[in-house]
């Protein structure tokens, strides 16, 4: 065959088959990376101790798994593009010039989504919270509904939803990581019978403790410390208990109600004072003394 027929071949016959390896060894790459990084990710997980696994721990793989899978089928695919502008006879240089140039360019103007990104990974890699977890972030506290790789969006007590891009999670404070605790501080005036306020706590704190409805929301019976401060108001007694995740409200609204009772059933003096003015039989039949101006004598 001639030159010219040569070249023709090469460019319909040699150069589809070389384009079309290149597309089917890329998609057979990618698909097989991909794979193999779910794969690898959920056997990490389940070789995570038992207490960790839950719907949580699944969520947080699959998001990690795709968003690493996705990473690995972004870079196969350029380096297959490349290959087949290549086989066609286009000059990459110039090419590879300004993909660079622009590259840089979105780099200077996307940094803060590419900071969203990385730092939503490096949540997710860290477990710092997953969905379900009552978190404070910055000022705002509220339960976390979403994590992805760009941002957190979670619910306050009061409806309202915030949305917080991940790179401005600069401190943040986990509620319900693994455990809670309950803490009630009762306040009581300073003449009441302290030990004997504290034995009293501690048989209702234990009777809670008991209960199975209660039982099954706390990890360690309730327990009450003793006297944590005195102040002008009185002595304030600490009551706290280990509670499963996002239970400690319920825990100590229970724990408070159950205070409340005890203190008005065994006459419990509660802080602050009581000040009763009255006359006549109101106060026993003892008039209520005058004030001192009516011992004054008066001028004629």
């Amino acid at each position: 065959m001639s030159r010219r027929w040569a070249l023709t071949s090469e460019f319909l016959i040699i150069g589809p088959v070389r384009v079309l390896g290149i597309a089917l060894l890329a998609f057979v790459i990618a698909r097989f990376g991909r794979r193999t990084i779910r794969r690898g990710v959920t056997a990490a997980r389940l070789r995570a101790p038992l207490r960790t696994r839950s719907n949580r721990t699944e969520q947080r793989a699959r998001t990690i798994g795709e968003a690493i899978g996705s990473f690995w089928v972004a870079i196969v695919s350029v380096l297959a593009t490349l290959m087949v502008l290549q086989q066609v006879g286009i000059n990459l240089g110039p090419l590879v010039a300004g993909a660079g140039i622009a590259g840089i360019a979105l780099a200077f103007g996307a940094q803060t989504v590419i900071r969203d990104y990385l730092s939503g990974l490096f949540i997710l890699l860290e477990d710092q919270y997953g969905v379900g977890d009552v978190v404070t972030i910055g000022t705002s506290t509220g339960t976390v509904e979403d994590v992805n790789l760009r941002v957190t969006r979670m619910r306050s007590a009061d409806g309202t939803v915030w949305f917080v891009p991940n790179s401005e999670v600069r401190v943040v404070g986990n509620l319900s990581m693994e455990w809670s605790r309950a803490i009630v501080d009762v306040t009581l005036a300073y003449d009441n019978d302290i030990p004997g306020v504290l034995e009293l706590l501690s048989l209702e704190v234990k009777a809670l403790g008991e209960e199975p409805r209660w039982a099954s929301l706390l990890l360690e019976p309730p327990e009450v410390q003793g006297v944590q401060s005195m102040g002008a108001d009185g002595v304030t007694i600490r009551i706290v208990a280990k509670t499963a995740p996002r239970k400690q409200w319920e825990v100590a609204r229970e724990l408070r109600a159950r205070v409340t009772n005890l203190m008005r059933r065994d006459g419990m003096r509660g802080p602050g004072r009581t000040v009763v003015v009255s006359s006549g039989t109101l106060d026993g039949g003892v008039p209520v003394p005058p004030p001192p101006e009516a011992f004054e004598d008066e001028t004629p």
